[in-house]
This record gives structure tokens, sequence and C-alpha cells, in this order.
């Protein structure tokens, strides 16, 4: 009997020393460039912003595992105006918590990923600068409820990673959610991310 005991003991144990070298935990920064796209996208520019979290990558075999990330990201864009008696800029710049579920596949240190990010929006301001008629102007203002608060979007890229547990990626990020709640405003959020992440050993 404790034969059988200890030989099922040794396969629950082996059972989850396997499962927690698949799970492996990191953090990750890095900067956005990011815009709009959609029909109302003229005389528009990117806007470099940064983001930062960390992750848990659950690997299914040694070249696929799934990856969510919990991150937060900073994005918007500016428009631009300049005319005889007009200059003006408007900034709008949006405060995300993110959540990129990805799977990826790893040849080698190479790997490639894709998958769906999920967005809410903390917070958003525009500024405005500019000149008319002679006369500077600039204003702040807060727009969160203007805009929606959450965003579908999918997510893909590909990078490097070292066996030092350094890893380098560079990410494209699509909203597939309207930016604002307007009717005539069809705009989505646009962004790449470039990033550097450390898995954690």
């Amino acid at each position: 009997m404790k034969k059988v005991f200890f030989f099922i003991a040794a396969l629950f144990t082996t059972y989850f020393a396997q499962a927690q070298e698949g799970i492996k935990l990191g953090l990750k920064a890095g900067v956005n460039v990011s815009s709009v796209v959609g029909k109302d996208e003229e005389n528009l520019g990117n806007l470099l912003g940064l983001h930062a979290g960390g992750f848990l990558d659950y690997g299914l075999t040694e070249q696929f595992s799934i990856r969510p990330e919990l991150l937060y990201s900073m994005k918007g864009f500016y428009a631009e105006a300049d005319e005889e008696d007009f200059e003006y800029k408007s900034y709008l710049t949006t405060h995300y918590i993110e959540l990129p579920v990805l799977a990826r596949f790893k040849a080698g240190n190479f790997f490639v990923e894709a998958g769906p990010t999920f967005s809410y929006l903390l917070s958003a301001k525009t500024r405005e600068e500019g000149e008319l008629l002679g006369e500077e102007f600039e204003e702040t203002k807060t727009v969160t409820d203007e805009l929606n608060k959450f965003d579908l979007g999918v997510a893909a890229g590909f990078g490097y990673q070292f066996q030092s547990g350094l890893g380098l990626g560079l990410r494209y990020t699509r909203g597939l959610s309207k930016l604002d709640k307007s009717e005539e405003a069809k705009v989505y959020n646009s962004s790449f991310q470039l990033g550097v992440s450390y898995t954690l050993r």
C-alpha cells in the first residue's frame, strides 16, 4: 500500500513540476507610436507614448504558448491646420489598461504572435494650441466621457528572445471599436509598439 501511495505522490509531483515549468512570468515596457485610422483621418499625425506591465507565458509545447499581458498603454494623435490667418494643432492623449491574449509560435529564438486585445479607457485629454489673427491661444480639456470606454482590437507582431530572458518585440495593434461616441467621427486606434521584455527565472 505504501508503494502505491509513494508512486501516486511521485506522479503528482512530476506533473505539477512540469506544469510550473510551462508557466513563465515576466515584465515588459516600451514605446508606442500611435494614431488613428478611418475615413476621418486627414491631416493627422502620430503621437509618441509609453506602455508597461507584466505577462504570463503558458507553454503548451516547446514551440507554442499562450501569452496574456496586462499593460498600461498611452495612445493618441494630433491634428493640424495651417492657413493664412489661422494656425492650429490639437492633441488627443488617451490612457488605457490593455489585456492582449496572444498565441505565440517560436522557431529557435525568433517568435511571431497574434491575438485579440481588450482595452479599457482610463482617461483622455485634448490640448489645443495655435494662433488666430495674430493672437495665440492654448486650451486643455478632459474628454474621457466623449470616448468609448471599451476597445476590442487585434494585435500581431514578431521578435527575438535571448537565452538570458531578455526579449525584443515589435507589435501592431488595431482597434475594432470606434474611438469616439459620436456618429460623425469614425476612427479607430492604431498603434505600433516597440517593447523590451524580461522573463523571470
